[in-house]
């Protein structure tokens, strides 16, 4: 799972696969609630445009993109919140023009960097190949969302290795956002990837380990799915822990989603 400059292209895919998605819905249905409190799809479309601007802010001009979040490290949320408000005021149609040009923006912007280029960032620095890891991650994330207020069952590929990569390179976000000590001796991530693949990650001698299918770590990772809902198991009484707390992202956790809320059939 070593980044590579393949990432940039994973994130023209994926932003495509959600377009594919969003792209023919009536207007009505930009107003569906999604799992998020309060947040429509239209909601989840602006917050993947604002980030996606962002993006492309800090891999061309990293000057304007601190002018842009200067409030950030004071009230993470609020700062988000100021960002996404300029694009709810578009009618659909508009918004997703929007959207298409600052995923082209964002994803450009980024391929012309060195993978390994240090890029600033809302919570700390991230090279340029994670940030692009990060962009899929929203995508996953918020995509999940309006899949579920769709009802559309989202089929998972190998390319979800990025949000993996991204939620475990950030695995102590779901500490520091709750002001907690991350354990000294980490974790190690024994996965499952959608085509049958091993994927193993962290500290290959901790004895704290998290194992289970990739996809289910991907939503818990970012809290679409309560781990009661998940096939995900702890080894050790701190990753145990992690699964309550783990996050992808830095701002505040929410409620997340409540046990049972996407509770799978039961087998036969």
């Amino acid at each position: 799972m070593n980044m590579d400059r393949g990432v940039y292209a994973d994130l023209v895919t994926e932003g495509q696969a959600l377009d594919d998605l969003v792209a023919g819905l009536e207007p009505a249905q930009w107003r569906l609630a999604t799992p998020a409190p309060g947040w429509t799809i239209t909601h989840q479309i602006a917050h993947l445009a604002s980030t996606a601007q962002l993006a492309a802010a800090a891999a061309a001009d990293p000057a304007l993109f601190r002018a842009q979040t200067a409030g950030a490290p004071k009230d993470f949320d609020s700062a988000l919140r100021g960002l996404l408000a300029p694009f709810l005021d578009s009618p659909p149609h508009e918004l997703l023009i929007r959207w298409r040009a600052a995923r082209t923006a964002g994803a450009e912007a980024l391929s012309a960097l060195p993978p390994g280029l240090p890029l600033p960032w809302l919570s700390r620095p991230l090279p340029a190949g994670m940030l692009a890891s990060a962009g899929i991650m929203e995508l996953f994330a918020h995509g999940q969302d309006i899949a579920d207020a769709l009802g559309v069952e989202r089929q998972h590929t190998d390319l979800i290795r990025h949000v993996v990569r991204f939620a475990i390179g950030n695995w102590d976000f779901g500490y520091l956002v709750r002001r907690l000590a991350p354990p000294d001796g980490g974790l190690r991530f024994d996965l499952v990837a959608p085509s049958g693949a091993r994927w193993t990650a962290g500290r290959r001698e901790a004895a704290e380990r998290v194992s289970g299918p990739a996809a289910d770590f991907c939503l818990l990772a970012t809290r679409r799915r309560h781990r009661d809902d998940l096939a995900l198991t702890a080894s050790g009484p701190e990753a145990d822990r992690w699964l309550d707390i783990a996050q992808a992202y830095r701002g505040s956790p929410g409620p997340g989603r409540a046990p049972g809320q996407f509770a799978r059939p039961s087998a036969a």
